[in-house]
């Protein structure tokens, strides 16, 4: 193997011409050979057995040529980019040069490889960042939830309301016949919890232990195909009627659901800890903006190969979060009428932006000699080790050191930008009155949050509930 040229493209693409001489070619001729030779009948010979010489003769010379080149390309792509130390990020584009002869065959690869980069301000940058504050409200609404998790159902005798749980058979009739998918029994329905169609539950508030009771309900147009629109009559038994027994918010309660022995200690373990957590959001937001615009500062052409394996990576990570979650893919594209190829199309964006903060941290690693020590690399295991409650070598199992290494010179060369940079106040989100045109002004749109360049993948967005919003107290937390 020869490389007869190596010429820079661009968008980051190299075009190698490489011939393949008579030896590496004739080695790839037997090698076809001894694979296609059980495939081709001889008159005379068993299946496999007649020589080399004699197929030719019967074939043709070239009989091999095009499964030889096919075993001889890739050992010789790749002692060419060994040779010119080549860093490639994607598949070559091959095309033959000439002709292919038995004294060999040159052929032309373009690939592309990692980009040159050069970076941008990176030290002495600025954003806005939060500033943590925790009400008494928070700290309720955080009880609130400890309360709800220690609440029990008890069974009551006197007609249910919204709110209580009623444990119900029922089974639905369209036109006097029971319709797939229209029967329960034992059933426990939250009333108020709007989780049947709409209409049923209202019609169960009222009813008691031992009641019976025909529902008319007419199904939503925009229902399942075989019911929308239609009306039926749900036959409901009712069981039981339970209701909510919430505790009473005193020290008791505390030392029910915590390892504290008054309310007041327990108030103040989850303002911290809302705190720590609403404190490391607000670093994380800062260090993301501050590495979007590092990002954006770079200058290199990024080749098209580097997005798309990032958007397929991407894809792969959203099928992975689905399959646990314990939904087939396919079947998940069919209820959200998506298709592979929309999902990759809309990776292409975040893709890009991971891209090029990928790029940028390399490039900040380069710039600044990041490294870190072997006596570093030990300390974080044992730190994940503590973390999560886990023996040293279970953790080494699992992660390599390189790894480990790895994450540790990034998030060295993202602090490099974050100590130097500076806090800023965050801009007021309520829209102003513009004053000459007498028009609220647009909202201006959040910019979607980074990869961390330690994990390397962006996860989906999920469309978040509609919360109803609370009136915030920013008095101290007081005991009660």
């Amino acid at each position: 193997m020869s490389v007869k040229s190596c010429e820079k493209m661009e968008k980051s693409q190299v075009a190698l011409t490489i011939e393949v001489g008579a030896p590496e070619f004739e080695a790839a001729i037997e090698k076809a050979y001894q694979k296609m030779r059980k495939k081709i009948n001889v008159p005379g010979f068993r299946p496999g057995k007649a020589p080399r010489k004699i197929i030719e003769g019967m074939y043709g010379a070239e009989v091999f040529f095009e499964e030889a080149i096919n075993i001889a390309f890739p050992d010789a792509y790749e002692a060419a980019v060994q040779e010119e130390k080549l860093q490639v990020v994607g598949y070559p584009q091959v095309e033959m040069v000439g002709e292919c002869t038995k004294d060999g065959f040159t052929f032309k690869a373009v690939a592309p490889v990692y980009p040159e980069v050069t970076l941008g301000q990176y030290k002495g940058l600025s954003a806005p960042k939060d500033e943590v504050k925790v009400s008494a409200a928070d700290v309720d609404e955080r009880l609130k939830v400890l309360s709800d998790r220690n609440t029990r159902l008890v069974s009551v005798e006197r007609e249910a309301k919204e709110g209580d749980t009623a444990v119900i058979d029922f089974e639905g009739f369209l036109d006097g016949k029971p319709f797939e998918g229209g029967k329960g029994e034992n059933h426990s329905l939250e009333l108020g919890s709007h989780s049947f169609v709409p209409g049923f539950e209202e019609q169960v508030v009222g009813m008691k232990a031992g009641d019976e009771k025909d529902i008319d309900i007419t199904f939503p147009e925009d229902y399942h195909k075989d019911l929308a629109g239609k009306a039926v009559v749900f036959k409901v038994k009712v069981h039981e009627v339970k209701e909510k027994e919430v505790p009473t918010m005193d020290d008791e309660f505390a030392k029910d659901v915590s390892e504290f022995d008054t309310l007041k200690d327990l108030k103040a373990d989850l303002k911290k800890k809302i705190t720590e957590e609403r404190q490391k959001a607000a670093d994380q937001a800062f260090e993301d903006a501050l590495m979007e615009q590092v990002a954006a500062g770079i200058t290199a052409e990024v080749p098209d190969a580097m997005v798309e394996n990032q958007a397929h990576q991407f894809v792969d990570n959203f099928k992975m979060q689905i399959a646990q979650n314990g939904i087939p893919f396919d079947q998940y594209m069919k209820m959200t009428g998506m298709d592979e190829s929309k999902l990759l199309e809309d990776a292409k964006e975040p893709a890009q932006r991971q891209v090029r903060l990928d790029l940028a941290v390399a490039a900040i690693i380069k710039a600044e000699n990041v490294e870190v020590s072997d006596e570093d690399v030990e300390k974080e295991f044992q730190s994940m080790a503590d973390q999560y409650g886990m023996e040293l070598d279970m953790v080494k199992k699992y992660l390599q050191p390189a790894q480990v290494k790895d994450q540790l010179i990034t998030r060295k060369a993202v602090a490099i930008v974050v100590d130097s940079a500076t806090a800023t106040k965050p801009e007021k989100k309520a829209a102003k009155k513009d004053e000459e045109a007498g028009e609220k002004k647009p909202a201006k749109k959040s910019a979607k949050k980074a990869a961390t360049a330690e994990s390397g993948e962006e996860k989906p967005a999920k469309k978040p509930a509609a919360k109803k919003t609370k009136k915030a107290d920013e008095e101290s937390v007081e005991s009660k």
